[in-house]
């Protein structure tokens, strides 16, 4: 495998309670994602996906955590705005991930700039959508921001992308699989250290907030050698 497999099987499954004591142990922030699931599951539960939403946010409360120490984040933008309405000091770093997709059927299409401006309009101030739809590749075979990066700055909206460390790269971007659209052909990335290339402009050019990384030491290490927190 391109990347280790040593801690495959070897988790330990923590309840989100567990998991909020072990980041303060380690003192750590907290980026948390309200994931989907299965709704009469859901219903039974929690009484509806409000609810759902407001438990998670519920737990950091009963645990004392700083609200500025959280990233609430979510597919669904109604968790997000409950969130905003309901814990605006929660709310008020509260993630909307985007799932702009153009591998499915039908393709799931990149908000447009009143769209963005909407958002921001009812109180989302992060916008996460995947890295593939932040760069481009221009006419000198340079990595560039996207016209998407653009218009969603143009609407005043901070951004965090996602997932770094996540495509093989050994045989360059044309071999990357979803994380790497941007440059189908590979003219820009053409072997794995090229990712820093990647990071650089998601950085210095997009100027992304944060990056989720499967594997943090690359982007630890940029951070560190440019200043960045």
């Amino acid at each position: 495998n391109w990347r280790t497999d040593l801690y495959t099987g070897r988790g330990t499954l923590l309840t989100l309670k567990e998991s909020i004591a072990l980041n303060k142990d380690l003192g750590v922030k907290h980026t948390p994602e309200l994931k989907s699931g299965d709704s009469n599951r859901i219903n039974a539960i929690f009484g509806g996906q409000a609810q759902y939403a407001q438990k998670m946010i519920d737990e950091f409360k009963r645990a004392g955590v700083n609200p500025r120490d959280v990233w609430a984040q979510s597919f669904n933008l109604d968790d997000v705005l409950l969130w905003i309405k309901n814990d605006p000091r929660f709310g008020k770093q509260a993630v909307y991930l985007d799932d702009v997709d153009p591998t499915t059927t039908p393709p799931t299409p990149r908000l447009t700039l009143q769209e963005l401006k909407q958002l921001k309009q009812r109180g989302v101030k992060i916008f996460a959508p995947p890295i593939p739809a932040l760069l481009s590749i221009n006419a000198s075979n340079e990595i560039v921001p996207s016209q998407y990066a653009l218009d969603i700055k143009a609407a005043g909206l901070d951004i965090i992308t996602w997932s770094f460390e996540r495509g093989d790269l050994r045989k360059g971007a044309s071999r990357g699989g979803f994380y790497y659209l941007f440059d189908p052909e590979g003219k820009a990335i053409k072997k794995d250290s090229d990712m820093y290339k990647v990071l650089d402009v998601l950085a210095r050019k997009v100027g992304v907030i944060g990056i989720f990384s499967d594997w943090p030491a690359t982007v630890t290490y940029y951070a560190n050698c440019m200043g960045l927190k």
